[in-house]
């Protein structure tokens, strides 16, 4: 028994020397309290108590007790088990396999993986030294400085830094907390790396999207396929979203499309942007709003269409169209160069030689304000040279114009029309629908207008008129019209004008915000009657916001956001909240 004992003791001495050569690469013995020679299964295996360390090339491992598999170059570790490679990776479990031929080890029970940038806790794991690739497939939790992140299963590469999360994924920072099925994460850089559809959630709104990157650092996303932002007041998505939680600053590309939760106001195009502190949203790229009114749809088109919420009781939620504007809705039409929408009134300014039609009535004046109740047309307001005009069945055009009208709709139909100031009309007396008996002449201050199903049926003259009657072989060619009128037919849109196909093809280029100039807090007015223009003057023509995407990884945003742009401009009183 003594001569067993001094044998293995030899043994136990020699064993670094010439078995687990260092050299060599194989499996070493750094040292054991006690070992023992045992048969297993008719298998010789050395049983090694009391801290055991065995070593192969960088990686080290460390146990209370190991069976040594001599033949096959395997080590079963129990109890305090630990292993490390190259100073940087850290294992622990409570006990291990680890096969010297393919330097791989199996961690099993309370397991944690550790290098300098996080810590991952599992109930196994996979290692492969080779490789340096570790996995789990019976969930686990990643934690580091600033999130945490677990899945049913994972990899993590430590070469590259990166883990790759797969089933029932969540992560949670300081501000979100993001669910999916597949996603990556870079441990050096922060960067989580989506793979499929991804819920973000935070106190600011929430994201989806079914591919790209968020910055955890930085809290920057950038998203594709089906991406988009839901803030209290807006759903703003695209192809293509950019957006900035520092700045409240995002982007969207490809058919964008913005929706309004509020009112259900929804706008799409190619291009468009989001100011969260500022609620204000710009869409380009051939932009179209729908709005649904009265079981009907309002469609209306523009080179840009901008919104913006109201933050307080002194500010109104405006909608701003400009350049190019087209509106279409079953019973009526209309284009301007420019628009604005309070939605807090539901008042609606057209500038710049607005036009509308209503059925065969036209409407034109310098500025035309018009009033909404419950989303169909109550009033219309037509300051400064307005003129209305209808063509009867014999393509003669019956017109009336003054100074100024105003237009009374019921169920969005034209009822009654009052000209205010240096009226004048014109109207052609027909017998049936075939023959014309005559022309109606009349000059008067003021006028009334009746309308039946958006035809002139009577005109009522209110202070003393200048009227005559003209029969059909005395009616000189140059008098069949008042001075100012043109019939703009070919200009009136229709639904497929303004309904248009959005272009896919608009990729704007990335570029550096710089300024986003909009409007100042516009006051709500209560008064009942509106206020007149001055003769020739309109509303202000809202100005475009000089807004520019964010360089990527920039942080900058716009620099005054209140600073210009539609300064001075005054919704029309009369309106109320």
């Amino acid at each position: 028994m003594k001569f067993t004992k001094i044998l293995y003791s030899l043994i136990f001495l020699l064993m670094p020397l010439f078995v687990f050569g260092q050299g060599s690469g194989k499996v070493e013995l750094q040292g054991a309290d006690s070992l023992a020679g045992v048969t297993i299964n008719g298998e010789k295996v050395t049983k090694l108590i009391g801290n055991v360390i065995f070593k192969q090339r960088d990686g080290i491992l460390y146990a209370d007790s190991v069976y040594q598999y001599r033949e096959r170059e395997v080590l079963e570790a129990f109890g305090n088990v630990r292993m490390t490679q190259a100073d940087t990776i850290t294992m622990t479990s409570n006990r291990a396999t680890y096969n010297g031929n393919s330097r791989t080890a199996k961690m099993i029970g309370n397991v944690v993986m550790r290098d300098p940038r996080m810590t991952l806790t599992t109930p196994s794991l996979d290692y492969d030294l080779k490789t340096r690739i570790a996995n789990y497939t019976e969930g686990g939790v990643l934690v580091d400085p600033e999130n945490r992140l677990e899945s049913r299963r994972g990899t993590y590469d430590t070469n590259t830094k990166l883990v790759t999360f797969q089933q029932n994924v969540k992560v949670t920072t300081k501000d979100y907390n993001i669910t999916s099925e597949q996603m990556k994460y870079n441990t050096e850089s922060k960067v989580v790396y989506f793979q499929g559809p991804t819920n973000i959630k935070g106190q600011q709104g929430d994201l989806y999207a079914e591919e790209g990157t968020y910055n955890t650092l930085e809290k920057v996303s950038r998203f594709g396929r089906n991406a988009y932002i839901v803030t209290k007041e807006y759903r703003l998505g695209g192809d293509e979203l950019y957006y900035d939680q520092n700045t409240g600053y995002g982007t969207a590309s490809k058919n964008v499309t913005l929706r309004s939760l509020k009112d259900n106001i929804t706008i799409r195009g190619q291009e468009g942007r989001y100011w969260r502190e500022q609620g204000i949203s710009k869409v380009s790229g051939k932009p179209v709003m729908e709005s649904i009114m009265d079981n009907d749809t309002l469609y209306m088109a523009a080179d840009t269409l901008l919104s913006r919420e109201s933050r307080d009781s002194t500010m109104a939620s405006m909608i701003f169209a400009l350049k190019n504007v087209k509106i279409f809705k079953s019973d009526l039409q209309a284009k301007c160069d420019s628009l604005s929408f309070n939605r807090t009134d539901s008042v609606m300014h057209m500038n710049v030689k607005p036009v509308l039609w209503s059925d065969g009535s036209q409407m034109i004046a310098d500025t035309v304000h018009m009033h909404l109740r419950n989303k169909t047309i109550e009033r219309m307001y037509m300051y400064s040279n307005a003129f209305i005009a209808s063509e009867d069945s014999l393509q003669n055009y019956n017109q009336v114009k003054g100074r100024d009208m105003t237009a009374y709709f019921q169920e969005g139909k034209i009822r009654r029309v009052n000209v205010d100031g240096n009226g004048e009309s014109l109207y052609f007396a027909l017998e049936g629908d075939t023959t014309l008996t005559g022309m109606n002449k009349a000059i008067c201050s003021n006028m009334v207008l009746r309308f039946d199903e958006n035809k002139l049926q009577k005109i009522a003259f209110l202070v003393q008129p200048d009227a005559s009657f003209i029969p059909p072989h005395e009616l000189p060619e140059d008098g069949r019209t008042l001075e100012g009128f043109t019939w703009l037919a070919e200009l009136r849109p229709t639904k497929a004008d303004v309904k248009r196909p959005v272009a896919s093809t608009i990729t704007p280029e990335t570029k550096t915000v710089k300024e986003a100039k909009v409007i100042k807090k516009e006051p709500v007015n209560r008064t009942s009657v509106p206020a007149k223009p001055k003769p020739g003057q309109v509303a202000p023509t809202p100005a475009k916001p000089k807004t520019e995407e964010p360089a990527v990884g920039s942080r900058r945003v716009p620099k005054n956001l209140n600073g210009g742009g539609l300064n001075g401009f005054k919704r029309a009183p009369g309106s109320h909240k």
